[in-house]
């Protein structure tokens, strides 16, 4: 999903999807015991995080025992829920201590409007009109790189975090450019970066992500969706050419039948076709966790 300010829609795509009501449990099923089976117990807990801007409230969530790199997830344009409760939980099973902030503390509290609202339609004027000021308000100039400074520094200050060890950093959707963000702003700290079904990776504006490639020190993994792909072939390919300019280590591909948004297990039927596909969000679960222990150390 777009984050840029200066298009107040979501990607064509998305726009043209009619959500149906749908049921989350379905979907958090899927994940629900997937941090048990990756052998280290873990906690969660609710944290507060002060910003330049406000208090972010925020889940963060580690093994019961030890120091561990330290993790940093962008949600989607719906935000914590339990869905990214779950995705933090699997990760943090695997040794990680892993933060989810709520992007959208600036104008709510999480989780919005219960997490993903049932029967909600990107079509319905009332629907979107809850969204895009959530959007907005972390997409806006400046504030995602106020935000990931701030998220970063907590991150260090928890006893539960490996300071010696870089930190790493995955966003869904809008939390694409989010992960971009992050990874020029806080350079020196951040050693991984991964976008899955990133939206607005690559815009014609001077402030595009994927411009921020030179001020980049992490290693980089890029999963885009076929049906974004299709929307922006030429994406692609400019992400792979900022990154080998700066000699950024990266890898873009596409994920072939995968829609925007697979990798999220509470994602909703469209068209009566299942967006949330297990298969490719396993493969992508599977790539972020050799970029982590490959560059995270």
């Amino acid at each position: 999903m777009s984050n840029d300010p200066k298009n107040s829609s979501l990607p064509g795509e998305l726009a043209r999807r009619d959500f149906m009501a749908f049921t989350v449990a379905a979907g958090i099923s899927a994940t629900a015991g997937a941090a048990a089976a990756a052998g280290l117990e873990v906690v969660e807990r609710d944290v507060e995080i002060k910003t330049p801007d406000g208090v972010c409230d925020a889940a963060f969530i580690h093994p019961k025992s030890g120091k561990h790199a330290g993790v940093l997830i962008w949600p989607d344009a719906f935000g914590l829920r339990p869905a990214l409760r779950e995705m933090a939980k699997r990760l943090a099973a695997e040794g990680y201590a892993v933060l989810v902030p709520n992007p959208f503390y600036r104008v709510a509290k999480a989780p919005f409007a219960g997490g993903i609202p049932g029967g909600f339609s990107f079509q319905n004027a009332d629907d979107m009109a809850k969204v895009r000021p959530l959007m907005a308000s972390v997409g806006a100039a400046g504030n995602g790189e106020k935000d990931a400074a701030a998220y970063v520094a907590f991150l260090d200050a928890q006893k539960e975090v490996d300071t010696k060890k870089k930190i790493g950093t995955q966003g869904y959707c809008m939390g694409g450019p989010l992960v971009m963000k992050t990874v020029a702003a806080v350079a020196e700290r951040i050693g991984a970066g991964a976008s899955f079904h990133g939206g607005g990776l690559v815009t014609a504006n001077a402030d595009s992500p994927h411009l921020l490639a030179p001020k980049m020190k992490a290693r980089m993994y890029i999963g885009v969706a076929a049906n974004d792909d299709a929307r922006q072939p030429e994406a692609k390919d400019k992400l792979k050419e900022a990154f080998a300019a700066a000699k950024v280590t990266a890898e873009v591909e596409v994920y072939a039948g995968a829609q925007h948004g697979w990798c999220m297990a509470d994602m909703p039927a469209a068209g009566g076709a299942p967006i949330y596909s297990k298969a490719d969000a396993e493969r992508a679960w599977g790539k972020l966790l050799a970029l982590y222990q490959a560059a995270l150390g």
